[in-house]
């Protein structure tokens, strides 16, 4: 083809994207279905991993569960079990005045199970071992949540080794590992979805977590690549979704504190309305999620404005030093830790 007809057919091309995306911020498109689509959620046994559990359980989506805290784990399991029953007994109500009308439910709730795993995902070889008894146990997962994080909480230079590997395999590495396990079926059915819960960290650092930045960096470097893959590869049936939250309040950052004048206008997202807002985007086939939406103006901001005045604008809203108060915390908690146990 005659390059300057490419390109004509390019500049169209990108301008109907435009229009597709403003489209669907006027009309929100339909939801897909999850019924009966088998759903692996890493760091299932709190935080965003916990309520992206009940919410893929309430779409009945049959739900597979890793963490490495097992009695947190298995409490997960207990709130899904709870909403499948209560999901079975108003199906049992709702049969007499629906079995006349000769429509049949999707997919009988009492098919509704969920399972539990022990995995520690930063270890290459256990989430093998542990992917293959899914497959065994469970079948073919469909739709895969890399959700699991950890932070360490020390500045670079007080933080051990160990730590920083740590961070760096949870947060990162644990997603090539994952999606190798899992991907190759998806491939075959040309069906799935892989989501990476990442984090505005990913996309804009701050100082004192640099661990946790690199990490968060890698992953959304991994989700990309990897989806610029599958469109290469023409598997238009394996959809992704990156999820991008501000600051969440599940206690993680706990003490991370931005300027006093500014925070009741960029407050800490409550996890719920994270986990909707993800949802809405996972259901939509949405390719990225950030929230709140201010974050993308940050994310523009900071690749087109010299570098001082990023730092100008951190230093005005108390970006520049928000993890300080967080990591004396987290410090303290050790000293007391230590102090406690006659260290």
């Amino acid at each position: 083809m005659n390059i300057l007809l490419e390109l004509f057919v390019v500049t169209f091309r990108v301008l109907w994207a435009f229009v597709l995306a403003a489209a669907k911020w006027l009309v929100r498109p339909k939801e897909k279905s999850v019924a009966g689509q088998v759903c692996l959620i890493t760091g299932a046994g709190s935080g965003l991993g916990r309520l992206f559990a009940l919410e893929f359980a309430r779409r009945r989506a049959l739900l597979v569960l890793w963490d490495i805290n097992t009695q947190s784990n298995e409490e997960t399991a207990g709130m899904v079990r709870h909403i499948y029953r209560e999901m079975a007994e108003a199906a049992a109500a709702a049969a007499p005045r629906v079995a006349g009308d000769g429509e049949k439910d999707a997919l009988p709730h009492c098919n509704l199970q969920v399972y539990t795993y022990t995995c520690d995902v930063g270890k290459r070889e256990n989430v093998y071992s542990t992917a293959e008894r899914v497959r065994k146990e469970v079948g073919e997962v469909s739709v895969l949540v890399n959700n699991a994080g950890v932070v360490s909480g020390h500045h670079l230079l007080e933080c051990p080794d160990e730590l920083i590997e740590r961070t760096m395999m949870v947060n990162c590495h644990a997603h090539f590992w994952t999606t190798k396990a899992f991907l190759p079926k998806m491939l075959e059915m040309n069906h799935g979805h892989i989501v990476t819960v990442a984090s505005s960290l990913g996309l804009f650092s701050t100082a004192g977590v640099e661990d946790y930045c690199a990490s968060k960096f890698g992953a959304v470097g991994f989700h990309e690549s990897l989806s610029h893959e599958l469109k290469a590869a023409e598997k238009d049936g394996i959809k992704t979704t990156l999820v991008c939250p501000y600051l969440v309040d599940t206690g993680m950052f706990r003490g991370c504190r931005i300027r006093k004048e500014i925070e009741p206008f960029l407050p800490p997202l409550k996890p719920e309305y994270c986990v909707k807002q993800a949802m809405r985007a996972i259901l939509t086939d949405q390719p990225m999620i950030c929230t709140p939406r201010l974050m993308y103006m940050v994310t523009f901001m900071k690749s087109i404005l010299p570098f001082e005045a990023v730092v100008c604008m951190y230093r005005f809203l108390g970006a520049d030093k928000c993890m300080y108060p967080f990591i004396a915390q987290r410090k303290q908690a050790t000293n007391n830790n230590e102090a406690k146990n006659g260290i």
